[in-house]
């Protein structure tokens, strides 16, 4: 019984967003930060703005990463376009992670992440949020399998 009230509940705050968030009559889509509907992910947070990443056709993606946490090397099957929106988001090319060889972003910021180009990015000393368009349907490769999504890293500060 308490599973199926909280999960009434939890419903009832998603339309209710949802319903903030659009102008159905329009097809506008408004949405403030608040209501940017984060879900938990392995290390990071996402959220699908529009469209699906897994079907045909555009999508837009927000991801959070906390202090500290960065992806593995990976590649997409299609080209992403990223920008910064808040904090510094540090991005690397290759196999292999060097933290010193990362390049800062700061808010603001573009970069193209070319389809099957090896990289690698995170967040260090600061919550760190992109906002990701590209085209549908897109996988993503992990360059070694064995390895986890994300981790964490220990690195040189100071992208001021």
């Amino acid at each position: 019984m308490k599973t199926t009230a909280t999960a009434i509940i939890g419903f009832l705050l998603v339309a209710a967003s949802l319903s903030i968030a659009a102008d159905n009559d329009a097809g506008f889509i408004r949405m403030t930060p608040e209501q940017v509907p984060f879900k938990t992910a392995s290390g990071f947070e996402q959220a699908i703005l529009f469209g699906d990443p897994a079907k045909p056709g555009i999508y837009v993606l927000r991801v959070r990463f906390p202090p500290g946490v960065h992806s593995n090397p990976h590649f997409h099957s299609q080209d992403r376009h990223v920008t910064v929106i808040k904090g510094v988001w540090w991005m690397g090319v290759g196999e292999t992670i060097d933290p010193g060889k990362a390049v800062p972003l700061r808010a603001g910021s573009y970069a193209l992440h070319p389809a099957g180009a090896v990289h690698w990015d995170g967040a260090r000393d600061e919550e760190t949020i992109v906002q990701i368009v590209g085209m549908g349907p897109v996988q993503t490769v992990q360059s070694d399998p064995k390895k986890e999504p994300f981790s964490t890293w220990t690195a040189p500060k100071n992208a001021n």
